[in-house]
Formats: C-alpha cells, sequence, structure tokens
C-alpha cells in the first residue's frame, strides 16, 4: 500500500487529466501503447531479484533491447533479452517478434548447449527464466486475446476488469487491471482463478519520466499460490537510441550485438 501511494504521489504532481467519457477499448489501447511502445525503440538493464516463500533470493542480471516496426502501430514489435549473470545463465538469449496476424514468434538461445528453441504459443504463459513473471509478462499480451469492461473509475484511476477469450490457453479466469488515468500507465494488475481467489498480482513499484516517457523503472510480480515473488529494477533506460532491425534475427542468438547491450 505505501509503494502504491508513492506512486500515486509521483503522477499525480506530473499530469493532470480532463475529465471525459471513454470507450474501455481506448483505455486498454493507450495502456498497451505507453507499457509497451514508448519511442521507436530502447534499452533498458534490468536486476531481477526472485524470492520463494521463505524469503530465499536468487538474482539474474540482464538487457533488454526493443524496436518497434515505423510502418505499424502497436503491431510488430520486437525484443532481444541478453542475460549476463549469473553464469549458468549468461549469454542466454530471449527473443520475440510480435506480429500482427498470428502469434508471436519466440526463441530462446540456451549457450550451454548450443541449442536455439523455439517457444510454441502454448508455452507463453510459463515462467520466465524461473521467476514470477511469464513470457507473456515480458512481451506484453495481444489486446484482442480478452474481452474488457471499465468496472470502476475513480479520481485516479480506471479499473479494467478482462476476460480472455480462449480461456483453456490461459491459468486465469478474468483479471483486473488499476490504470493510472493521467499516464495510462498500468499501476496494478491482479489475477483471479475460477473461484474468484487471487493467484497472481503485478505492482508498480517506481515510476520516472524518461525522455518525456512515464516510464515504470521497479515492478513485483507476486504468486498467491507458491508464496514466491520477485522484483525487476530497471536502470540506464534509454529510447530512440537507433537500433538496427538485424539485430532482432536468429543469427544474433549466438553473435550477440555487443556494442548495443554495455
Amino acid at each position: 500500500m505505501k509503494n502504491m501511494m508513492k506512486i500515486i504521489l509521483v503522477l499525480s504532481f506530473l499530469w493532470s487529466f480532463p475529465a471525459y467519457a471513454i470507450d474501455v477499448m481506448e483505455v486498454v489501447k493507450n495502456a498497451n501503447h505507453v507499457s509497451y511502445y514508448k519511442g521507436s525503440d530502447g534499452r533498458a538493464k534490468v536486476n531481477m531479484s526472485i524470492f520463494d516463500d521463505q524469503g530465499r533470493e536468487r538474482s539474474r542480471e540482464f538487457v533488454i533491447l526493443r524496436k518497434d516496426d515505423e510502418q505499424m502501430d502497436d503491431a510488430v514489435q520486437k525484443f532481444f533479452v541478453y542475460f549476463n549473470k549469473p553464469a549458468d545463465v549468461k549469454k542466454m538469449v530471449f527473443m520475440v517478434v510480435k506480429n500482427m496476424d498470428r502469434d508471436d514468434d519466440r526463441w530462446l538461445y540456451l549457450p550451454a548447449l548450443d541449442l536455439v528453441k523455439r517457444i510454441a504459443a502454448s508455452d507463453e504463459r510459463t515462467s520466465f527464466v524461473g521467476s514470477n513473471f511469464y513470457y507473456e509478462d515480458v512481451s506484453g499480451r495481444g489486446i484482442e486475446e480478452d474481452t474488457h469492461e471499465l468496472v470502476e473509475e475513480n479520481d485516479t484511476y480506471y479499473i479494467v476488469k478482462s476476460t480472455p477469450k480462449n480461456k483453456a490457453a490461459v491459468e486465469f479466469s478474468t483479471y483486473k487491471n488499476w490504470i493510472h488515468k493521467a499516464t495510462f500507465l498500468p499501476i496494478k494488475t491482479e489475477y483471479y482463478d475460477d473461484q474468484g481467489q487471487k493467484i497472481r498480482s503485478y505492482t508498480a513499484l517506481k515510476v520516472e519520466v524518461i525522455s518525456g516517457h512515464p516510464t515504470v523503472t521497479s515492478s513485483s510480480m507476486e504468486d498467491h499460490k507458491t508464496g514466491g515473488k520477485t522484483v525487476m529494477s530497471y536502470s540506464d533506460v534509454k529510447y530512440d537510441i537507433g537500433l538496427p532491425d538485424d539485430i532482432f534475427t536468429e543469427r544474433y542468438l549466438r553473435k550477440a550485438p555487443r556494442e548495443y547491450l554495455r
């Protein structure tokens, strides 16, 4: 709750918003855009801390590169995630190409085996390198995969309830997003099972304005069934750095573009 209050106070000083009726799909589209499409490309260093139910910690350090197709609006997008630490995941790469008309393409390069593995669509909602975040959490969920309902609105948030169209493909029944009105950043997300029990929850712990973009620089994902929790902290965040397209191809899985990863 303290972290939520800090986020509210920071964002309330940055923007004011007009009072007008808004369609729920406009809210969802705006939230998706500010979450995943800031600038034409971007780069960030990430420190990931994974805690089990006993509070024991494991860590991961990696760099995320992201580029959008300038000819598309919130459609074709590419991610390149390169791991530096610890030693057992060093040089591992996770790459995503988000497609407009079919399932996203996802690859995982395992350097110990010198193996490039395709990640099936059915694996999108499985653990991302042993954390409480899923592969889909890293690159985003398609807004057309769910039906959306604006269930509550207050001075600070649009609260949107989303229900998957293909329930067999996911582990949750519904989820709710607390979307900040002024910035459209999702500040909290809660996932529920068929009995209405909360099974996972995402929280934005820190928000900063970087190159004019409101940016989550610390976030957590908690698994309420296992008691585990993962915190991701972002540093050296940059936008519009001019990443070349060829980085996001299979040949760079084995030969990482080090000049963009330092």
